[in-house]
């Protein structure tokens, strides 16, 4: 029993340092909003009015989960590189020495990075409101946090697992870039899934942030592609997946 205590009282340490280190930047806060601000404005009102004529829909609502789960992943990812930050200036390895199993690290540390990840997700959402979003039901709408922490959870774990396994800070934000774009724009969050080529749809298939962005939209619009059932099971599979992956890279990092 004390070991569990222990093993809970570290990752609430390492959970508690992430919350700091994010509320205490605030142009980070300001800098992650930018993007999506600018793909709700520029693609919401660029390109609503060919959307709304072809398929009779308003382009906002359709775009708004998706651009959640943009500032999700792309914050989520990026808190990798905080691993080698720590690295490089020391804090990595007065961590790894202490008493505890290095997969206790490494769950804090996603843990933390996940938080802040849903919380970037929930701000966006009520700007998208700002903007003209509106959920089909608002009392539900709350549940969408489930798919966003989903979301969190499997590429702060990524981008933890690449950090585990990379020295330098220069090359991360360029693979990260690499990895986000392709699973961002082949989710179906600026495009609906429907009518695609093969083989699109084979890859929007293997595509984790599918699942979480047809998540989010069935939750907000009630319309989605592959079934909110199926949707919450793949992601829990991918989650489960990724953090034993990223356990067992964390694990044989080096400070």
């Amino acid at each position: 029993m004390e070991k569990i205590k222990k093993y809970l009282r570290v990752m609430y340490i390492l959970w508690l340092r992430q919350i700091k280190k994010y509320s205490r930047s605030r142009a980070r806060m300001i800098g992650s909003l930018a993007q999506p601000i600018l793909f709700l404005v520029a693609l919401g009102f660029g390109f609503g009015p060919i959307y709304q004529k072809a398929s009779g829909e308003n382009y906002i609502q359709f775009i708004a989960p998706g651009i959640i789960s943009m500032s999700i992943i792309f914050t989520a990812m990026f808190t990798g590189i905080e691993v080698i930050y720590d690295k490089q200036f020391g804090f990595l390895k007065e961590t790894l020495v202490a008493p505890v199993p290095r997969w206790v690290i490494m769950v804090g540390r996603t843990l933390g990075g996940a938080t802040v990840s849903t919380l970037q997700g929930v701000v966006v959402f009520f700007i998208s409101l700002i903007v003209g979003f509106r959920p089909e039901n608002f009392i539900t709408a709350p549940l969408a946090i489930v798919f966003m922490i989903m979301i969190a959870l499997l590429f702060t774990a990524f981008g933890t697992a690449i950090a585990s396994r990379m020295e330098d800070m220069q090359a991360f934000p360029l693979i990260i870039n690499f990895l986000i774009m392709p699973l961002f724009f082949l989710s179906g969050a600026l495009f609906p899934l429907d009518n695609l080529p093969h083989s699109i749809q084979v890859i929007t298939f293997i595509n984790p942030l599918s699942y979480g962005v047809d998540g989010i939209r069935g939750i907000l619009t009630h319309v989605t592609h592959f079934g909110l059932g199926t949707d919450l099971l793949v992601l829990c599979i991918f989650v489960s997946i990724i953090l034993l992956v990223g356990t067992h890279l964390f694990t044989k990092i080096e400070a």
